[in-house]
């Protein structure tokens, strides 16, 4: 599960680049609209993709530091 995984995340970052490239060049109004649409949709896919597959997190805020930990400078 986990190698079809990566392969979809590839697949969605490489059409991001693919649409930022596409973006740089000049395009009619509707093109471009379309393409701002389908990378919205892809780095939504492609965020709620990496979210699932890889759903541990840390919080740097919770991590006691020199100061609270009771150190004596």
């Amino acid at each position: 599960m986990l190698d079809e995984d990566f392969a979809h995340i590839r697949a969605h970052r490489n059409n991001i680049h693919r649409y930022r490239r596409l973006l740089k060049t000049r395009l009619s109004d509707l093109e471009r609209r379309f393409i701002e649409r389908r990378m919205s949709e892809e780095t939504s896919a492609l965020e709620a993709l990496l979210s699932r597959s890889f759903p541990l997190t840390f919080d740097m805020a919770e991590t006691p530091t020199l100061a609270t930990a009771g150190a004596v400078s």
